[in-house]
C-alpha cells in the first residue's frame, strides 16, 4: 500500500472501561503519528466534541479537520452486557456502527476496547467469516526470548470452548498469519497443553493434534507448556479462548509485578540506588520490551474484514498500539492474504 494513500479506520470510542477519555486522546496520538490516517470516531457526538474541546480541537476546527470525523450514535454496548442482547438491541451502538462502516467499505478496519463477547458476535454477524472458517479467533503477537522475534497466540478470548476441528482451523489461520505477515516460510505450530507428552491433555486437544499432524502443508511441532510461551520454541501457539485469555492476563500480571518489585528493590538504600542509576538504561530497555501495552491489540482473524480488539482497561498508550496494529493489518491486507492462502490448499479438510 502506498505510504501516501489515505487509511481510514472506524473507532468505537465509547468502548472500554473509560471510553472517550482514553480512546480519543489515543486517536489524536495516532493522527499526529501518521499524517495519512483518517479516523472516524463512532459514539455520542456531544461527549466526543466535549473531549475534543478538552484537547483543544473545537467544533469549528473539527469541521475543517482532514484526519478526524464523527459518526454519531445513540447507544453504547456496556462491558457486562450479554452478547446476544447487544447484537439484537444495540444496532445504533458505537461498536455496531464502526463494524457497519467496515462492511460498507467506508472504513478499512474497526478498533474497539469494548465488550469482547459482543464485539465477537457483532463482527461475526456483520462481516461474516472467510470461506472454510467456522469461527473467528483473537490472535496477537507476544514477545519471546529473542529480541527480534515474537510468537502469535490464538485464541485469546473470542471462543471459550473449541472442539478439535476449530482448534485445527486456528492452527491453519495462525500458520497463514505468521507466514504472510512475518514472512516465515514454515511457521512452527504448537498446541498449548498441560504437558509436552502425547498422552496428556483433554480428548479434543489430542484429536486436534492428530488433525494438525495429518496436514503436511503445515509445520506442526506438538504440544507446548505455558512456561515455554515466550521461549521461541514455536511461531504460533494454539489454544481455546478460555485458556488463552487466562494465560495472557497472567503473563501481563507477572510482567507488571516484576516491574513494580524492581522499582521497590532499587529504592532500598543509597548503594542500590547508585547501582540502579548505572543499569537504568538497560533496565529501561528491558521493561519497555516487556510492557504489555505495546502488545495491546488482538486481531479477530478469520473475518472478511479487519477488526482489532484492545484491552478494556487499556490506557491511551495501549489503545494507540491497537490503532497501530489495525494500520499494519490494513497495509498488509491480511484478510485477502489469508483468503488467498486458504484457497491455495491450506483450508481445513
Amino acid at each position: 500500500m502506498n505510504s501516501q494513500e489515505i487509511l481510514t479506520l472506524a473507532l468505537d470510542v465509547m468502548g472500554g472501561d473509560k471510553g472517550p477519555s482514553i480512546t480519543i486522546p489515543s486517536a489524536i496520538m495516532a493522527i499526529n503519528h501518521l499524517p495519512n490516517l483518517h479516523l472516524i470516531l463512532c459514539g455520542d457526538e456531544q461527549i466526543i466534541t466535549s473531549e475534543l474541546a478538552r484537547l483543544n480541537i473545537s467544533k469549528e476546527a473539527l469541521a475543517q479537520h482532514q484526519q478526524l470525523s464523527i459518526f454519531p450514535t445513540s447507544e453504547v454496548v456496556e462491558m457486562d452486557e450479554k452478547p446476544a442482547f447487544a447484537l439484537r438491541t444495540k444496532k445504533d451502538s458505537s461498536m455496531r456502527k464502526a463494524l457497519d462502516l467496515v462492511h460498507d467499505g467506508k472504513a478499512q478496519a474497526c478498533v474497539s476496547a469494548g465488550n469482547t463477547g459482543a464485539l465477537f458476535s457483532m463482527a461475526h454477524f456483520v462481516l461474516k467469516t472467510l470461506p472454510g472458517v467456522e469461527r473467528p479467533a483473537l490472535i496477537s503477537s507476544l514477545p519471546t526470548h529473542d529480541d527480534d522475534k515474537h510468537v502469535f497466540m490464538l485464541d485469546l478470548g473470542a471462543n471459550v470452548f473449541c472442539d478439535s476441528h476449530v482448534l485445527y482451523q486456528f492452527g491453519i489461520m495462525g500458520s497463514v498469519m505468521a507466514q504472510q505477515v512475518d514472512g516465515i516460510d514454515k511457521p512452527r505450530i504448537a498446541l498449548l497443553n498441560m504437558g509436552e507428552e502425547s498422552i496428556k491433555g483433554s480428548d479434543h486437544i489430542k484429536q486436534a493434534a492428530l488433525e494438525l499432524s495429518d496436514n503436511k502443508d503445515i509445520n506442526y511441532i506438538g504440544f507446548i507448556e505455558g512456561g515455554d510461551i515466550f521461549s521461541n520454541k514455536a511461531d504460533v501457539i494454539v489454544c481455546d479462548g478460555f485458556v488463552g485469555n487466562v494465560a495472557l492476563k497472567t503473563c501481563e500480571g507477572v510482567a507488571r509485578l516484576v516491574y513494580k518489585r524492581s522499582k521497590t528493590l532499587f529504592q532500598q538504600n543509597i548503594l542500590v540506588k547508585m547501582l540502579a542509576f548505572i543499569v537504568k538504561p538497560s533496565l529501561k530497555k528491558l521493561f519497555k520490551s516487556m510492557n504489555p501495552d505495546q502488545y495491546n491489540g488482538a486481531s479477530l482473524i478469520g473475518l472478511r474484514g479487519i477488526v482489532v480488539k484492545s484491552h478494556g482497561n487499556a490506557n491511551s498508550g495501549a489503545f494507540f498500539s491497537a490503532i497501530m496494529e489495525a494500520v499494519k493489518e490494513v497495509e498488509r491486507q491480511v484478510p485477502d492474504k489469508i483468503k488467498c492462502s486458504l484457497e491455495q490448499g491450506l483450508s481445513p479438510q
